[in-house]
């Protein structure tokens, strides 16, 4: 489904005349683009969402050290009251040689050198209090300067993004249905090619996997989505990116995965794509820019790009990268029976960003 183009959004270069081949080439050369501008605008986010909770912490440190500081300086002004009022220190010898009653005068001056180490310690606890306070004022200070440097520099990045993506937008709107489909022809035969030549290699296995049950759960889940629209930096329930399509997937089966296609590559765990099962995620270009669930069968499910919906490829579609499992240590179900795909899950474009400086999901 081709995006409107929105209102005020850059002209896009005239695509009549263009070949299928330079017309896919003029949209990657666009996606890498915005995808460059993406990924910037992305990093950012997440320093400043860093940033940010930092902050309250450091804040409710603050607010602590405040509160100690104020009670520090009450018990300094408690022992200051008694000084002035009369209690003098005298020498233990001479007060035990005027005393009346000496083994009073040992109980008093036991309870003098009490209320002395009370003393020292109200003054050491002050002190430190002081610095507390003080350094954590310092350092809020400081952070909150950053967090405003960085929530203007977030503002400008996803002003660049916005205007890459009108630009996608108006150039996806401005082709024809003709020359849409002449494109989509050109994905689909290009990808079915690099998934025979995958298997071919002996880097795909031709034989059925069985999922886990949080595998099935998830495939389930992103087979239901097909059709919905490629939105940037949605999460669904209406509309999704390539990330947010495969977090949403595996949170709906019980197993939080991380939001981005690099941080999904980083941090689950690796499969050989020999080895893979329905629910893997498989992830694509040199900088894993775009993430896709497998659906068995050399099939995945994702959400290509703007301009496409949630659909079904040949997992060979965009370069692979590799594999990942977010469930390594499940069993494998008993049985297992493919969803049914609904009518049209393949149309469409099949490719992501093909660059490798492309967004992430």
């Amino acid at each position: 489904m081709a995006l409107g183009a929105a209102p005020g959004a850059p002209a896009a270069p005239d695509p009549a005349g263009g070949s299928p081949a330079q017309l896919l080439t003029e949209l990657q050369r666009l996606h890498r683009e915005l995808g460059e501008a993406t990924e910037t605008y992305q990093a950012t986010a997440r320093t400043l969402a860093e940033r940010r909770a930092r902050n309250k912490r450091l804040g409710t440190g603050l607010a602590k050290a405040r509160i100690a500081l104020a009670e520090g300086r009450d018990a300094a002004g408690q022992l200051a009251r008694r000084q002035y009022q009369g209690i003098v220190e005298v020498s233990p010898t001479l007060r035990l040689l005027l005393a009346a009653d000496a083994q009073g005068a040992l109980d008093q001056e036991h309870v003098l050198r009490r209320a002395a180490r009370d003393r020292v310690a109200t003054v050491e606890r002050l002190t430190a209090a002081e610095r507390r306070a003080s350094g954590l004022a310092r350092e809020a200070r400081a952070a909150l300067d950053e967090e405003q440097v960085l929530a203007a520099r977030q503002r400008a990045q996803h002003r660049a993004a916005r205007e890459k993506l009108d630009e996608v937008t108006a150039l996806v709107s401005s082709l024809s249905p003709d020359q849409l489909a002449e494109v989509d022809g050109l994905e689909a035969e290009r990808g079915e090619e690099a998934r025979r030549n995958l298997v071919a290699a002996g880097g795909l296995s031709s034989a059925s996997a069985v999922p886990t049950r949080r595998g099935e759960r998830a495939v389930r889940f992103a087979v239901d989505q097909i059709g919905k629209p490629y939105v940037w930096g949605a999460e669904g329930p209406d509309s999704y990116d390539c990330s947010g399509l495969t977090q949403r997937a595996w949170g709906s089966a019980g197993t939080e995965v991380p939001r981005t296609s690099q941080e999904q590559w980083a941090e689950l765990d690796r499969v050989p794509l020999r080895e893979l099962r329905p629910g893997d995620l498989v992830v694509y270009f040199p900088k894993a820019t775009h993430v896709a669930l497998y659906l068995g069968d050399g099939l995945v499910v994702h959400a290509p790009r703007p301009g496409a919906d949630v659909k079904v490829s040949p997992v060979a579609a965009n370069p692979v990268l590799g594999a990942v499992r977010p469930d390594p240590d499940g069993p494998p179900v008993p049985e297992y029976e493919p969803p049914a795909l609904p009518e049209g899950a393949r149309d469409g474009a099949d490719t992501g960003y093909a660059e490798e400086a492309a967004p992430e999901g």
